[in-house]
């Protein structure tokens, strides 16, 4: 496989995990204070921005969407960099950064899956996800009566859902790129 690619599906995987790591927590200890909600969540779209930032740049020659990948990466870090640094945000706040950053890099993911020339397992995950995260968005947005477990609750089945679909499509990335060095033999 080759060496600068293999970070390309490690980094997939690592997002997957995050993902999990965090749903696990928003789902199985709903009434985290906002303060506490605020660090994790700051945890984790810090980890999607960097790895979006690092895969932007390990792309820059190979795939049109580099572009859209760097824009996703410094939207998460700004708002993950904003939460850490602004950990007693109010709630309206919180859901109104939530609510978009889920709806961009939703809107991002289906764009890329689209557009490039992914495999059909590659890009049917992304669109899927990218799906997902733009309805969990706008439902964030539209109902921040809803309350803060219920909040609570989006997201972390959201992670628990998107997690292992990043996960799935890291797994896709390595078969795809062992296929590829399989053929050049």
């Amino acid at each position: 496989m080759d060496k600068a690619l293999k970070p390309m599906w490690e980094s997939l995987v690592f997002r997957g995990v995050a993902g999990i790591l965090f749903g696990i927590a928003a789902v199985f200890w709903p009434a985290l204070t906002l303060v506490v909600l605020v660090y994790i969540f700051s945890i984790y779209i810090l980890v999607s921005g960097l790895i979006n930032i690092v895969q932007s740049i390990m792309d820059l020659a190979k795939k049109r969407s580099w572009f859209l990948t760097m824009l996703l990466g410094i939207a998460e870090l700004g708002i993950g960099v904003y939460l850490v640094r602004h950990p007693g945000v109010t709630f309206a706040t919180f859901i109104l950064l939530a609510g978009l950053i889920l709806i961009a890099r939703g809107v991002f993911e289906v764009v890329v899956a689209l557009t490039e020339e992914p495999s059909a397992t590659y890009k049917t995950l992304m669109v899927i996800g990218g799906v997902l995260s733009v309805v969990v968005g706008i439902v964030i947005l539209l109902q921040p009566a809803a309350g803060g477990v219920a909040f609570v609750w989006i997201l972390g089945l959201y992670a628990l859902i998107t997690g292992p679909i990043w996960i799935a499509i890291a797994l896709d990335v390595k078969r795809e790129l062992e296929a590829g060095n399989g053929r050049k033999r």
